[in-house]
């Protein structure tokens, strides 16, 4: 038996500011936006993902902001980074995490399954993106 994972509950303070963010900036695709009363929500895929996420209020017991840990994966880092800085997030440099911590990345590192950046989305919540171009 598969088990997938399809969907991560975002805890987020404004839907709207969430949704311009998620969908504006990063580009995740806007499958639905469901607006009745209190509990408003909407689910955004990323591009190419199989697991989307839901961003809401009065849908979880997690503040805004306290998710740490969410990751993405592309296949080019470098390119990745260029695109999140042209749309505005504020998104930290390329490291290359090892044995020894985490330490910058320099042009000649080849970023597979090391390279990650990190951001946050207006809430605070935190994501990861880390680079895979070959699974071991």
């Amino acid at each position: 038996m598969n088990w997938t994972l399809e969907v991560v509950v975002v805890p987020v303070s404004d839907v709207d500011r969430a949704m311009a963010f998620y969908a504006g900036q990063l580009g995740f695709n806007v499958d639905h936006d469901t607006g009745t009363g209190p509990a408003r929500f909407a689910q955004l895929t990323p591009p190419g993902s199989g697991c989307s996420i839901v961003v809401g209020t009065s849908l979880v017991e997690m503040e805004p902001g306290s998710l740490q840990g969410l990751q993405l994966v592309v296949s080019d880092l470098r390119a990745a980074r260029a695109q999140l800085v042209a749309n505005g997030v504020e998104v930290g440099e390329i490291q290359v995490l090892g044995p020894q911590g985490a330490r910058p990345a320099a042009e000649e590192d080849d970023l597979n399954n090391v390279g990650f950046v990190f951001f946050a989305d207006p809430d605070g919540n935190r994501w990861a993106v880390q680079q895979i171009t070959a699974r071991g």
